[in-house]
């Protein structure tokens, strides 16, 4: 009896537990739609190669009122200035952030559409504008001839790939009193570039600046006359 049982035992634990591990591989594909809304001034001679600029707002100007995207920055300027070149301004949704990969397929499209000088595409940004332009740089750095971040944050992924553009002439700008992004990001950021021996770099630190570092940037002709004046080193790009 003592047999019948111990070979039933065995019998049940060789073919009714009997268990099996398996593996496999499922490929999937996410897809996210992203609408982006932009203003585009283009400059009055249309028929030569002209430079474009990107200025990319921040929180303030999210939303659908394309009018927002010219409350600051380069469109501003324009409305009382002239500027021989393109501007493209994006303008993100109020309940999304920055997709820096739309803003690139966007300068993608208005390269297409226009006559825009490749090796003189230059891309500015205030507050998470100047996140979005620090991102846009290092995620494409063979596009950019300048940039100009100003009161942006920086993260560390950031700062791991600065020597990217280290080459790219740069202009760095922050409130010494900004209390919604700190003026370390803009210290360490610079110093991380320093290390890369980027060459055309510099930071300016207002002392009596808060987060509204811009005002003054923007509304100044010497920032565009630098801008303007830089073009990209390897034209084979």
């Amino acid at each position: 009896m003592k047999y019948k049982i111990a070979l039933l035992t065995f019998l049940f634990s060789l073919f009714g537990f009997a268990q099996t591990d398996t593996s496999g591989k499922l490929k999937t594909v996410t897809v996210t739609k992203y609408e982006l809304g932009y203003a585009l001034h283009k400059p009055a001679n249309t028929k030569d190669k002209k430079p474009l600029i990107v200025f990319i707002s921040g929180d303030g100007e999210k939303g659908t009122d394309i009018e927002k995207v010219k409350i600051h920055g380069p469109l501003k300027y324009l409305k009382t200035h002239s500027l021989d070149a393109y501007v493209v301004a994006p303008q993100c949704k109020e309940d999304e952030n920055w997709d820096v990969e739309s803003i690139y397929q966007l300068i993608l499209k208005i390269q297409r559409e226009n006559n825009i000088d490749p090796n003189r595409i230059y891309v500015t940004g205030l507050s998470s504008g100047g996140w979005a332009t620090w991102n846009l740089a290092l995620s494409h750095p063979d596009m950019f001839a300048a940039i100009v971040p100003i009161s942006g944050f920086v993260d560390l992924i950031q700062l791991e790939d600065a020597c990217k553009i280290a080459s790219i002439p740069t202009r760095i700008y922050h409130g010494l009193l900004d209390d919604v992004v700190k003026v370390d990001y803009a210290v360490t950021i610079y110093k991380e570039l320093k290390k890369c021996n980027a060459g055309d770099v510099e930071l300016t630190i207002f002392d009596d600046a808060g987060h509204d570092s811009w005002t003054r940037v923007f509304d100044n002709q010497a920032i565009y006359d630098w801008m303007l004046k830089q073009v990209k080193k390897n034209t084979n790009k």
